[in-house]
């Protein structure tokens, strides 16, 4: 098979080559490094059925070549990361609706399948947990930047499956929780790599908020090893999967687990949302994905527990530079 992946040079896009390739299908990326780096693919260069190219998914024309080149697309590109969101959320609303009505459109000349990737947070401010496919999107006000990623990832979900439905253009989408492992950057509030390397360095471990929020943390390679799957199925078509662990943890309990393992002597320190992100942030108190759909589907589930994520996190950690206070 021949897949294009939007954001490639992303961090779950770039493991998503790691596992395509290693099953003899060829991959060409598109990214424009805006989030991504091609020090995540460094790797890959010369390696028998990889390409890429550093252009935008806006350029039209390029996408269209691609596509034509491709029997598959894995959507990716997108804008990431709570602080992104925050501090550009006309970038992120652009970015994520107008890139996927591309790819999209695109697509639907020669009906190449689409994958499209999806978030947990468009869940929102729901507490009917676990979070089932089918439940309620439960969004906060339009005037509180936090949800423009949430409701700008709905809307990529709601177009896939109208294409599906209307046009049937072969589309999946997958709702992604809290996916991390190595080559994950901080630099737009990542939790995992940020407390990793504070911690590593022996600085403080700042949690946001009163660091009680909950969250389950899956291992890239179990994620990408479900989309590999997923985009091979003929009736998947016009559905939504979460993907993602329901091994639940705080995130005061994941700094503290961080501290010990690295064996820091940093301190966990609670710095408000307000100062962290804007006045009148709003969080999530628990994100739980049910997971059975795609179990029943595929037969998938994660391999890998919270300790495992950690240690493959550390090691990699360890083994690049050291990097500003601020995860860059």
């Amino acid at each position: 098979m021949r897949y294009l992946i939007t954001g490639g040079a992303g961090f779950v896009g770039s493991h998503l080559c790691d596992e395509l390739l290693s099953r003899g299908d060829s991959v060409h990326v598109l990214d424009d490094l805006s989030t991504g780096t091609m020090e995540n693919l460094r790797h890959l260069k010369g390696q028998e059925g990889f390409e890429y190219t550093i252009d935008s998914v806006a350029n039209e024309r390029l996408v269209a070549e691609l596509v034509d080149w491709s029997d598959a697309v894995f959507h990716l590109a997108a804008a990431v990361g709570v602080a992104l969101i925050v501090e550009s959320p006309v970038r992120t609303i652009e970015t994520n609706v107008q890139l996927t009505e591309i790819v999209l459109a695109q697509a639907m000349k020669k009906r190449k399948p689409v994958f499209v990737a999806s978030t947990s947070e468009v869940y929102g401010k729901s507490t009917d947990l676990p979070f089932h496919e089918d439940g309620d999107l439960v969004m906060g006000p339009t005037v509180t930047g936090r949800w423009a990623y949430a409701c700008s990832k709905a809307i990529d979900e709601f177009l896939a499956i109208a294409y599906w439905k209307e046009r049937r253009l072969p589309t999946v989408v997958a709702r992604l929780f809290n996916t991390v492992g190595p080559r994950q950057t901080g630099q737009y509030g990542m939790v995992v790599p940020t407390f990793v390397r504070q911690a590593l360095s022996d600085r403080p471990v700042t949690v946001y908020g009163d660091g009680e929020q909950q969250r389950c943390f899956g291992h890239v390679k179990d994620v990408v090893r479900a989309l590999a799957d997923l985009i091979k199925r003929d009736d998947v078509y016009g559905e939504v999967f979460n993907i993602g662990s329901t091994e639940e943890i705080s995130i005061r309990g994941l700094a503290d687990r961080i501290v010990e393992k690295t064996g820091s002597r940093s301190e966990v320190a609670l710095v408000p949302y307000a100062e962290a992100y804007e006045v009148g942030f709003e969080d999530m108190v628990r994100r739980i994905p049910d997971i059975g759909k795609i179990n029943r589907l595929l037969g998938w589930e994660p391999t890998r527990d919270l300790d495992a994520i950690l240690a493959d996190v550390i090691e990699h950690e360890q083994a690049v530079p050291p990097v500003a206070a601020d995860g860059s």
